[in-house]
């Protein structure tokens, strides 16, 4: 009977999916689920309606809550985690302070200035359930479903011995994408996919050894498929390849599609998820005021449903029962992907077994990709290195390497921006308490102010008089 700690457990609906997922598996049905949430109401029903699930199901699984995390990990062999710290009102600062400058968010919960200080909330969290795991459960692995993932994982990934992957269900999705465009059943298609969560590239896509992109290609250059994702079908026009991701996310990732209302309009008019500005904070809102009156669980049935596509269950089965099952799942890279960042996180291919998990090699992505990960890259690396120090300089140097933020503001302008998130944010970033950040105020210069005289090496000086004689 495998013990499944399920941290984040009020996450009532996705906790609902990944349980129901676990029990319609016939290997996995004689599992114990703890679940562990600070919210006794949320965790209250969430325990109630599992326990429903089982009698009518007649079903040998067992389930329990508690508030207690180190008590629901005690002795599990697998950690999922569901946490979002601070919940809806860090997340409202998490956008409304960057739009107040310009910068404008869909989704904001993987690369951005809000998803930056939710991994600046995140990051101690995860790295204090990672030393529970080394001392209650040391041979567990952590299937980690908290955003945002790179940057966690990367952090996870300093964690000496921790066994742990990153899960999101961006590859699965998008493969029922293309199958649409390329007129096959998902199943029919060989692929491999590489990059960062949330920008990893269809390095191959075939069928019987033969290369989809020319049809995939083709119909892209058509209006009415182009319109249906503008944002991931320009940079596959741009780049070559397509990307795991769609328009209302990706777009926050690059400095080209939401800088201006120019590029909103153009790229980012879809409603909702499809670039709509806030789209993702205004959902979760929604929801908040909709649960407020109605429980959702209780409009849910309790009859067991086909596995979702999310891979959790389907790792665990493995493990279990050594069917190997293929995923592309978020490691850190060690020699993975070999012209991104040893140590980072990569979303590669790998496979898991009764051994456990086991990441492959691609060697180099095409050098645009990398060269277009790498922009998201070093935003990451800044900001788990400001999580795990507290250093409020990393943070304001990670903002402004942001590349929706670059596009907008100006150096003093993110800084600022990253100045009043703290303020708001404050309870929940406790390793920054008593530090701030240094103050670069904007220099005045006055119009008749005379450029000073600065000595200068001779052949510095030799270069700037041929400058002048060019400019003359």
């Amino acid at each position: 009977m495998p013990k499944i700690a399920m941290i984040g457990a009020g996450s009532v609906v996705f906790t609902k999916t990944l349980m129901n997922d676990i029990m319609a598996t016939e290997a996995l049905r004689d599992s114990e689920f703890a679940l562990m949430d600070p919210s006794e109401n949320r965790l209250g029903k969430m325990e109630a309606f599992a326990k429903d699930v089982i009698r009518e199901n007649n079903l040998p699984t067992k389930v329990w809550g508690t508030t207690d995390r180190r008590k629901a990990m005690d002795g599990a062999d697998y950690v999922v985690i569901m946490i979002q710290v601070g919940g809806m009102d860090a997340f409202q600062a998490d956008y409304e302070i960057p739009l107040k400058y310009g910068v404008d968010q869909c989704i904001g919960d993987s690369l951005s200035a809000g998803a930056i200080f939710r991994a600046l909330r995140t990051i101690p969290v995860l790295m204090d359930i990672a030393k529970d795991m080394a001392e209650l459960c040391p041979n567990a692995i952590m299937l980690n479903y908290a955003n945002p993932m790179a940057a966690n994982c990367w952090a996870l990934g300093t964690v000496p011995g921790l066994q742990f992957v990153g899960l999101c269900h961006g590859v699965q999705t998008t493969m029922d994408l293309i199958a649409g465009y390329v007129g096959l059943k998902k199943d029919e298609i060989d692929y491999t996919a590489a990059g960062i969560n949330h920008m990893a590239w269809f390095l191959k896509l075939e069928k019987d050894g033969k290369d989809l992109y020319p049809t995939l290609r083709e119909k892209f250059e058509k209006p009415e498929y182009y319109i249906n994702e503008k944002v991931r079908g320009e940079v596959f026009r741009h780049f070559g390849y397509f990307m795991t991701e769609s328009t209302g996310h990706l777009s926050e990732y690059l400095p080209w599609f939401r800088k201006n209302r120019k590029a909103l309009d153009m790229y980012c008019d879809m409603p909702d998820f499809g670039g709509a500005t806030g789209a993702y904070y205004k959902y979760g809102r929604m929801l908040e005021e909709k649960f407020r009156t109605t429980d959702p669980l209780s409009i849910e049935s309790k009859d067991l449903t086909p596995r979702s596509a999310e891979y959790c269950s389907y790792i665990i089965e493995a493990k279990e029962t050594g069917k190997i099952f293929k995923l592309n799942g978020n490691v850190r890279n060690d020699g993975y992907i070999t012209n991104l960042p040893n140590g980072s996180c990569v979303e590669i291919p790998m496979f898991v077994d009764k051994m456990g998990l086991h990441p492959t090699v691609v060697g180099n992505l095409p050098a645009q990709l990398a060269a277009v990960n790498l922009t998201n890259v070093n935003a990451q690396g800044l900001t788990v290195q400001a999580a795990l120090t507290g250093d409020p300089e990393l943070v304001a140097a990670a903002i402004a390497l942001d590349p929706l933020t670059s596009a907008v503001c100006t150096l003093y302008e993110a800084r600022e921006m990253a100045r009043e998130m703290f303020a708001a944010e404050a309870r929940w970033l406790p390793q920054f308490a008593g530090k701030t950040m240094k103050a670069v105020p904007v220099i005045d210069i006055p119009a008749d102010v005379v450029p000073a005289e600065v000595p200068v090496d001779p052949a510095l000086a030799i270069a700037n008089r041929f400058g002048k004689l060019a400019n003359a």
